[in-house]
């Protein structure tokens, strides 16, 4: 029997493909790291729940980025941008209803290729 190694699901692949890309384009170690997480078993992908991005997000200016899934549980009243590979319905449902923002991880490469003002929440 053969060892797995890394995902399976192609757009995951080529989600993890262009954060490769972008962090050897723009010269970000943000990208790479992401893109590492996300080649790592799903055992180990974390999924986060709003009630923590509640709890630890600092400012509303900056933007989370979840390397795993988004989940609704929990209450949010900031009005922050949140970025991740998945999320629930309840969780997009509960962040749009406070005024805060959803975006794929494709679209945050384009919009902040830099990636100024983000942090990882694991």
């Amino acid at each position: 029997m053969t060892k797995r190694t890394g995902p399976t699901n192609e757009s995951t692949k080529q989600i993890i493909v262009s954060l490769y890309h972008a962090s050897e384009k723009n010269k970000v170690k943000l990208w790479r790291d992401i893109a590492e997480r996300l080649q790592k078993s799903s055992r180990i992908i974390p999924s986060v729940n709003l009630s923590k991005i509640e709890k630890y997000a600092k400012n509303e200016t900056e933007t989370i980025i979840i390397p795993g899934k988004l989940l609704g549980d929990g209450l949010i009243t900031k009005k922050i941008t949140v970025s991740s590979l998945k999320a629930s319905k309840a969780a997009i449902k509960k962040l749009t209803a406070c005024g805060g923002k959803y975006i794929t991880l494709e679209e945050l490469i384009k919009t902040n290729p830099k990636g100024k003002t983000t942090r990882i929440m694991a």
